[in-house]
C-alpha cells in the first residue's frame, strides 16, 4: 500500500526497498516504481559477509527519504537510523490519528497514514488507502484460470477456496476444520471447493477436497485470483489471497483483526470466538450474493 501511495501522488519517484529474506523481489517485481531492493539474509550469522556488505550499501547512498514501514521491526528502526536520508519516518503510533482515524491500526494502512500526516495532513481521511496488490500480469493470471480448469474439470463455474494451515496457536484444530468442511459441502453443492496447501503439504481436513499445491507465490497468487472467495486464518497465505484481489475471509481466534484483516475487493476478518460455523456459512452466501447482505 506504501508503494502504491508514493506511486499515486509521486508517480516520478524511485523506491529502494530494504527487506529481510528473500521474497521482496518476487513480492514487487511488477512495482513499477522499485528501483533496487536490498535483501538481508534471514540468517544472518550464516552469510555474515552478504548481511554487512547490504549495510555498507544501504550506506553509501542518499535520500530524499526514508520510511520505516513496520513499526515493530528493529532492523527497520536501525536501517532508518543508518541510512543518510534529508527527512526520517520512523512510522511510531502517533496518538491523535489513532483516536481519529478509525483503521489506523491496521499493519498496511498506518505508514500511508503516517506519510499523509507527514506531507499534506488534510489528506488523511479524504481517500482511502490502497489495497494490498501483487500486480499479476495479465499472463500470470491467463496460467492461473487454466491450473484451475485443469483441477476442477466439471460444470461447476464457481469456486471456494480453502486455506487450511497456520502456524502455532492461529492453526485451527482438525474437529473445527473437518465440521466447517461439511458444513460448506452442504450449503454449496453447485461450487468446486478447493484446498490450498502450504508448502508444509499438510492439511486439517485430511485432503477430502480437491488440493492445490505450488510453492512458487506468484502462481499462488495467480491461482487464488480466478477464484470467487477465499477462506483461509490468519497467515501469509491469508494476506497474499487478499492481494490477488479476491473476496477474501480472514478467521481470526489469537490475533487481533484491527492489526492484520484482509480489506479491499469485499473482503472482512472474522471473529471465530464469536462467530460459529453457521455464521460463517451466511456470511460466504452474502459475500457470493446468495442472499441480500443486509450490512
Amino acid at each position: 500500500p506504501i508503494l502504491e501511495e508514493i506511486a499515486i501522488n509521486y508517480p516520478n519517484c524511485k523506491v529502494d526497498i530494504f527487506a529481510k529474506g528473500g521474497l521482496a523481489n518476487i513480492l514487487f517485481s511488477e512495482y513499477k516504481n522499485v528501483n533496487i531492493i536490498y535483501q538481508l539474509p534471514r540468517k544472518p550469522f550464516k552469510d555474515l559477509f552478504k548481511y554487512l556488505l547490504i549495510w555498507i550499501k544501504l550506506k553509501s547512498k542518499s535520500y530524499d527519504l526514508v520510511i520505516n514501514v513496520v513499526q515493530a521491526s528493529s532492523s527497520g528502526k536501525l536501517s532508518t537510523k543508518v541510512a543518510n536520508a534529508k527527512y526520517k519516518l520512523y512510522n511510531t503510533t502517533n496518538e491523535t490519528l489513532k483516536n481519529s482515524v478509525s483503521d489506523y491500526s491496521h499493519m498496511a494502512k498506518n505508514t500511508v497514514y503516517n506519510l499523509r500526516n507527514l506531507i499534506d495532513k488534510s489528506n488523511i481521511k479524504t481517500s482511502s488507502v490502497p489495497c494490498l496488490n501483487i500486480k499479476l500480469s495479465l499472463d500470470e493470471i491467463q496460467h492461473g484460470r487454466a491450473l484451475l480448469d485443469n483441477y476442477i474439470q466439471n460444470k461447476k463455474e464457481k469456486t471456494i477456496l480453502l486455506f487450511t494451515y497456520a502456524t502455532g496457536a492461529k492453526c485451527y484444530s482438525k474437529d473445527w476444520w473437518s465440521d466447517f468442511y461439511d458444513s460448506l459441502t452442504n450449503e454449496f453443492k453447485e461450487y468446486n471447493i478447493i484446498e490450498v496447501l502450504p508448502v508444509e503439504n499438510v492439511s486439517q481436513i485430511n485432503f477430502k477436497a480437491l488440493s492445490f499445491y505450488s510453492k512458487d507465490v506468484r502462481e499462488i497468487a495467480a491461482f487464488i485470483a480466478n477464484a470467487d472467495i477465499f477462506i483461509g486464518a490468519d497467515s501469509g497465505i491469508m494476506h497474499l489471497a487478499s492481494a490477488s484481489l479476491t473476496t477474501t475471509l480472514g478467521l481470526f481466534s489469537r490475533t487481533n483483526p484491527m492489526i492484520y484483516e484482509p480489506y479491499c475487493n469485499n473482503s472482512m476478518a472474522i471473529d471465530t470466538r464469536i462467530k460459529n460455523h453457521n455464521d460463517i456459512v451466511e456470511i460466504i452466501k452474502s459475500k457470493l450474493g446468495l442472499v441480500y447482505d443486509f450490512a
